[in-house]
Formats: structure tokens, C-alpha cells, sequence
């Protein structure tokens, strides 16, 4: 840029409410702005701080935004402005604006601010034009500045904005609500009690909804779909069975703002003296109020909200003049952009189908996703009648591969979705050797009451995929229980043997059964999802272990070169270290080069001179077979020249451990109803097709196994296209380290390549 060019200027400001992520969205801004050559500027206590200006429209550098991506809260304030909604109020945040030379605004916060935001960008060339009739602005200064261009983000733990699968904050709230719910439970089965929990939501069910799948709730009260005349009975009956079938304990999620048909109010307290009065029982309220925003946010909550603050920043930077204004959204793991009037109508019209009694068509705007999920809900919760109609089909479910957390809700959901369907469900104990060695058992209803929120596998994995001379007893345990269909939850190795066991189908016929593959791996390898369960689970582990690093650094200058899992399957890397704030993070998709490593090192040497007292980096476990984690560490430290410390942090099985997020849990419920209704399909026609199912843009698919490894890029273990790695560049504008030169991705070769280059070496 030449320097006599005058360089875009723009403001972010957070309005509203607080969310969890909100710090990593500004982060991104400012940061995404000063790599692009702009300037932004932070404006202090929402728009309130555009009235007032001064000191509180302040221009921002690099540092500013250092160490926050892991705070709650906002670090620049919010507020909501009385000011601001009055014509006088914006006239003085105009002048306060142009002044400052800002034109173009990122705002994050609720529909109510993206309304008034969208309001003042109208407004502007009359607010202009009136100033200047005032006197307080000139008519250059007017000209300069004829339009004023924003970009939206939402920020509310409610995720109530229709058009998009998740907004800042709702990932970190529903975090709390489940940390609650899983210390409830234990005290409630302790002494078989009931607890009603109040969570958030005036309007939108997501957290209450979610929060009762992910905790594994007995009933929910959501305000799109107000119950029926009668419900307390109905929900009494509900907790009465599964009391009946073995639970020692019952939860009762209500949403803030749930009603009945008639619009009353149904209060936490009303529940619980219902529960009282028909079940004799003793019950406890827990409302759990601000607690919701409060907090570290998740890992999610960083890097995604990462994402969506740089294509905010670069939306205003390179909006034209008559640009649509757009709400910067997420949809199935992607960054996308909503008409911004448009998303925040179709969201107030929610509360309008309800008010009007459009149950179905409101719960319907909330996306097919929280439609199907809250139909599951009532088939997961609710134990199956003791006559209920049964198919006589045995479904067998077995782990394959490494530990991933999610694999007991993945077999939770799987039993009670099958026994719902009327199907006997079998578990084997210690993946295809224990099936070998007849370790098979029925799993009822009441067996996997627990298992939501326990990590590791009760069941048990083993990472071996069967050798050919293993087919033959794999068969005959099959015919021996009577297995009719096959569940493989797993990883990579658990993908090749259900491609195994259908290439071989013309030897043995026990596998001419419907065999399906759900993804389960921390590495996030698969073919045909973008999200693995306990891939999310595996990210707050390592984010959460680099977050203790950070803080060991705050008495020395330090430099922490850490170590993911992931095999050659970066996504770990990457998530992690957009998330936990690295500086740099190295990849096996990308390779590791002499010539950058050295540009790194003269980097990170001369951000130390400057000032700097921490810079972690990350490196993917199979970034290179040369240079691991030890070598890096030495490097750094041979060039440290006494200005920082440098400690390695191998960060290995600590990713698989603890209970499964919320996400996870969530995930393995969506997949393994998939999964479930694709076998049930096939049983019913007589059909044996061999499939693996995935999430692809917040939906569930299935894709045939046997085109499996056209998919694949085997010499890897990793998908031939990977969705994540479009996240790539979003590191280098956010770190505030010198640029070394941009990595191009290895590009694997496909199988028809493979097959000329085999015979090229015969």
C-alpha cells in the first residue's frame, strides 16, 4: 500500500448480550484487518460507545488482542443503548464515526442489534447530510464517506437464528448446562430423586433440546412446540417407565421460556410439584441462569467463531458500495452469508408461528435437523412397552480401531433407537476378536441407561482389522448368534473391515447381511463425514491442556513447541491451534521444509526481542518423518540466545480421555438413528447392502462401502478431499507473527494413479 493512501478503517463492536467466543471473533477481526492493511478500531460497550466516542472508539494493534482468545465475556464491553434507538443518538455515533474515518462495521450480537445496525447503515446518508446542514461535518468529509458497509455476527448461546446450524456462544452454554446435568444425575441416582433443570431460551428450544439428548433426559419442554392438554400426565407416565426400567434417577429440562397451548407460562417450579403431586417423588429446581454465558469457551467456540470474525473482516474490507449487508453464518462446519434483513425477519417469525399456534411450522424454521432431533427425542427417552411388537431381527454392535469419546453414546443411542424399532440388540465385548470368541450379549434399554456421559467403551476396541484366515470364525460367530445385521463403530480400521467383510461375501455368506460403518475417530479421518464422533471431544482436550501451557508461560518468556495425535490427519493440529491461539502449526498435508522452519525460527527470535513472552507451536504427530517434536524444540531453543525458554509437550492419549462433549454426544445420536433406520429399511425388503454413513453439512448420509476406496487416499489413511483444510489461511491472518512463506497442500494421487504407477514399476 503506498503511503500517501489513507487505509480503510473499520469498527467492531459487540452488542447485546454477552457469549462465550465473542473474544475470538474480535480477535479475528482486528487481526484479519491489520494482515489486509486495514485499520480497525474497537468501539468500547457496543453502540453505546458509537454515541459517546472519545476514548471509546480507540484504534487496535496486534497485541491488543493477544492471550483473549481464551476469555469469556468481551473484552471491548456490551451494552444495550437506549441511546443508539433514538434518530438523535445515531446522529452523534455518525458523527462520532466519520470522524474517526470509520465507513465500514463488523457488529457481533443479537437480532435486536443486527436490526438497529442494519437501521443506522439506511440512515446514514440522511445522518450525514443532516450534519453537514448542522455544520459539524464537512461536505468532503460527507462525500468521502457516502455509504456505510457492515457485515453480522450473531452472538447468543440461544442459537436461535434461522438459516444457520450454530451461533457464538450456543457450543461453551450448552457446555455448562451439560457439566450441570452430569453432576445433577449423580446426586439424583444417589438417592433417586428428580431434578428440574432451567435452562435458557425464550424463544428457541436448541439449548433445552440438546441439552436433554446430550444429558440423556427423561423429557423436555421447548417453546416451539408447546405440549398438549394433559402433558403432566403424560410426562409422569414418561418418568414412571423409566423408573420402571432401572433408572435410579429423572431430569426434566424446561426452557425459560416455555408455555402451554393457551400461552402460560410453565414454570421449573410448576414441574416439580407435578412430579410431586403424581409420582410421589421427591424433587429438586435447578435454574441455571447466567451460568450459561459464563466460562472459558469451548473449543468450538474459538475456532469456528475464528472464522466467521475473518470473513467478517474481509466481507466489509472488500464490500462494494451497494454490497447487501450480511450475516457471516455457520452452516454444516462451513463459513456461509445470509441476507442480513432477510435471516433476522425469518427469525422473529418464529416467535410468531408460536404465538399464533404453527407449532409444526415454527419447530420446522428451526431446521429438518432440530425437527428430527426432537421427534428422537421421544423414542430415546421413553422405554418400549413390554408388548410392544418385536421384528425378530438381531443387530449386532461392535467397536473397531482407536478409543474415541462418544463411542458409549454412539451404542446408547443405537440400543434404545433399535429396541424402539422393535429389533434385539446384541453388544460384542473387545471388537472382532471378542466376536470371534463368542463375547456377544444382549443389550437392553435400561443396560445403556448410564452410558451418555461416560468416556472410554464399555464394550471395549481393538485396533486389528481381520486377516483372511480370521474370516472363516468371524462367519461362524455370526450364523452361531443369529446376527442379522452389523454395526462397526470405529476408526479407519474399523472402515476397512467392513469393506473387508463385504468383498468376502461370495466366500461366507453370514456377512450377505446390511453392515454399516459409523465414524468414531479422535483423528477425523473418514470418508463421507466432516465430523467424526469424538473428534470435537479430542479438540477440548488438547485446547484445554494448551490453555495450562499459556499460563505457565505468564512467569518467563516461553516458547512451547506441543505435539498432536492425528496420525497424518491434520484436523487436530489445526483446530487445536486456531483455538489455543498458535503461532504456527505444522501439518502433514503440507509437509515440513528446511527453508520454512528457518524463516520460523528468525520469526519467532525477533517477536521475543519485541516483547513477546509466549508463542506456542503445534505440530500435527506425522507432519514429517524428519523433523519431530524434539528436533523443533531444539531448534527454537538453539536460537533462543537467551531471550525465551522452550519446553516440548507431547500431548498423546490425554485426547482420548474424559467424557464426551456435548457435540459428540449429539453426534453419535444423529449418526447411529441414521444408521439404524438404514438397517431397518433393509431388513424390511430383504435388501444386504454394505454402507458407511457420515455427517455432510449438518445431515446425515449414507454411501455405499464397496466405492469406499475411491474416497480414500489409503497411503495416508485420510479422505481424498478434506473440508478443514479450507480453514488453512485463516492462521496466517490471525497469528501476529512475520509470514513465512504459504505451504501448498500434497495432493494425494487417485486410485487409477496408483494402479499406472504400480504397473510403471513392474
Amino acid at each position: 500500500m503506498d503511503a500517501d493512501v489513507t487505509p480503510v478503517r473499520l469498527g467492531v463492536l459487540t452488542s447485546g448480550g454477552d457469549a462465550q467466543g465473542m473474544n475470538a471473533a474480535v480477535r479475528a477481526v482486528v487481526r484479519t484487518a491489520l494482515f489486509n492493511g486495514a485499520q480497525p478500531y474497537a468501539i468500547h460497550e457496543g453502540w453505546q460507545g458509537a454515541v459517546d466516542g472519545g476514548s471509546r472508539i480507540a484504534p487496535m494493534k496486534a497485541d491488543d488482542v493477544g492471550g483473549i482468545i481464551s476469555r469469556g465475556g468481551t473484552i471491548i464491553g456490551t451494552a444495550r443503548s437506549k441511546d443508539f434507538r433514538e434518530r438523535a443518538g445515531r446522529l452523534r455515533a455518525a458523527k462520532n464515526l466519520i470522524e474517526t474515518g470509520i465507513d465500514r462495521l463488523v457488529v457481533i450480537g443479537g437480532d435486536g442489534s443486527l436490526t438497529g445496525t442494519n437501521l443506522f447503515r439506511t440512515e446514514w446518508p440522511s445522518l450525514l447530510a443532516e450534519l453537514v446542514e448542522n455544520g459539524e461535518i464537512s461536505q468532503e468529509l460527507a462525500d468521502a464517506h457516502p455509504k456505510l458497509r457492515i457485515a453480522g455476527m450473531v452472538g447468543s448461546i440461544d442459537n436461535d437464528l434461522v438459516g444457520a446450524d450454530s451461533t457464538i456462544g450456543a457450543d461453551s452454554a450448552l457446555h455448562r448446562i451439560i457439566e450441570a446435568i452430569d453432576a445433577l444425575s449423580s446426586t439424583a441416582a444417589a438417592h433417586r430423586r428428580s431434578f428440574v433443570v432451567e435452562v435458557m431460551g425464550r424463544h428457541c428450544g436448541y439449548l433445552p433440546l440438546m441439552a436433554a439428548i446430550a444429558g440423556g433426559c427423561d423429557y423436555v419442554l421447548v417453546p416451539e412446540e408447546p405440549p398438549r392438554e394433559g402433558w403432566e400426565d403424560q410426562m409422569a407416565t414418561s418418568l414412571r417407565a423409566g423408573r420402571l426400567a432401572g433408572r435410579r434417577d429423572s431430569l426434566v429440562i424446561v426452557a425459560e421460556g416455555a408455555r402451554d397451548r393457551s400461552g402460560n407460562p410453565i414454570t421449573a417450579d410448576h414441574v416439580k410439584s407435578v412430579i410431586e403431586d403424581k409420582l410421589g417423588e421427591d424433587a429438586r429446581v435447578t435454574i441455571l441462569g447466567h451460568v450459561q454465558r459464563g466460562g472459558t469457551p469451548s473449543a468450538y467456540d474459538r475456532w469456528m467463531s475464528t472464522a466467521l470474525g475473518y470473513h467478517a473482516a474481509l466481507e466489509v474490507i472488500n464490500a462494494g458500495p451497494d454490497e447487501v449487508p450480511k450475516i457471516i453464518a455457520v452452516k454444516g462446519n462451513r463459513v456461509t452469508k445470509l441476507p442480513l434483513m432477510e435471516a433476522v425477519e425469518k427469525t422473529h417469525e418464529v416467535a410468531h408461528l408460536v404465538d399464533t399456534g404453527q407449532f409444526t411450522a415454527a419447530v420446522k424454521s428451526r431446521g429438518d435437523s432440530f425437527y428430527q432431533m426432537l421427534r428422537m427425542f421421544g423414542l430415546i427417552s421413553m422405554p418400549p412397552a413390554a408388548d410392544a411388537p418385536t421384528t425378530g431381527d438381531r443387530i449386532a454392535i461392535v467397536h473397531v480401531g482407536g478409543l474415541a469419546p462418544g463411542m458409549n453414546p454412539a451404542v446408547r443411542a443405537a440400543v434404545r433407537l433399535g429396541t424402539a424399532s422393535g429389533h434385539t440388540m446384541l453388544g460384542v465385548t473387545g471388537g472382532m476378536p471378542g466376536l470371534m470368541d463368542g463375547k456377544v450379549a444382549e443389550l437392553t434399554w435400561g443396560d445403556v441407561d448410564s452410558w451418555m456421559s461416560e468416556g472410554g467403551s464399555m464394550l471395549g476396541t481393538r485396533r486389528s482389522v481381520p486377516s483372511r484366515e480370521q474370516f472363516y470364525a468371524i462367519g461362524r460367530a455370526m450364523e452361531t448368534h443369529e446376527i442379522d445385521a452389523l454395526i462397526i463403530i470405529g476408526g479407519f480400521n474399523a472402515y476397512l473391515t467392513g469393506h473387508a467383510l463385504v468383498e468376502e461375501r461370495e466366500r461366507f455368506p453370514a456377512f450377505r447381511i446390511p453392515i454399516v460403518c459409523v465414524p468414531a475417530s479422535i483423528d477425523n479421518n473418514l470418508p463421507g463425514s466432516e465430523m467424526s464422533i469424538g473428534a470435537d471431544s479430542a479438540v477440548n482436550n488438547a485446547v484445554s491442556a494448551l490453555d495450562g501451557v499459556r499460563l505457565s508461560a505468564s512467569a518467563a518468556s516461553r516458547c512451547f513447541v506441543a505435539e498432536t495425535m492425528g496420525r497424518m490427519c491434520g484436523f487436530l493440529a489445526l483446530t487445536s491451534g486456531l483455538a489455543a491461539g498458535a503461532g504456527r502449526v505444522y501439518l502433514n498435508e503440507y509437509g515440513v521444509r528446511l527453508a520454512d522452519l528457518t524463516n520460523d525460527v528468525t520469526a519467532v527470535t525477533n517477536a521475543f526481542a519485541s516483547g513477546r513472552r509466549y508463542f506456542l507451536a503445534l505440530r500435527n504427530e506425522k507432519a514429517s518423518d524428519f523433523y519431530n517434536t524434539d528436533f523443533l524444540a531444539r531448534m527454537f531453543e538453539a536460537e533462543a540466545d537467551g531471550l525465551y525458554d522452550v519446553r516440548q509437550l507431547v500431548l498423546g492419549h490425554i485426547q482420548q480421555g474424559g467424557s464426551p462433549s456435548p457435540a459428540d454426544r449429539v453426534l453419535a445420536t444423529r449418526l447411529l438413528a441414521h444408521a439404524i433406520d438404514d438397517i431397518s429399511k433393509q431388513l424390511a425388503i430383504g435388501t444386504s447392502e454394505g454402507r458407511y454413513v457420515g455427517m455432510v453439512e449438518d445431515a446425515p448420509r449414507s454411501f455405499p462401502i464397496s466405492h469406499m476406496m475411491d474416497a480414500i487416499d489409503i497411503d495416508h489413511r485420510r479422505p481424498r478431499q478434506q473440508w478443514w483444510l479450507e480453514m488453512a489461511p485463516i492462521l496466517a491472518a490471525v497469528r501476529d507473527m512475520e509470514e513465512a512463506p504459504e505451504p501448498k497442500p500434497k495432493v494425494a494421487p487417485t486410485a487409477e494413479e496408483r494402479r499406472r504407477q504400480r504397473r510403471a514399476h513392474r
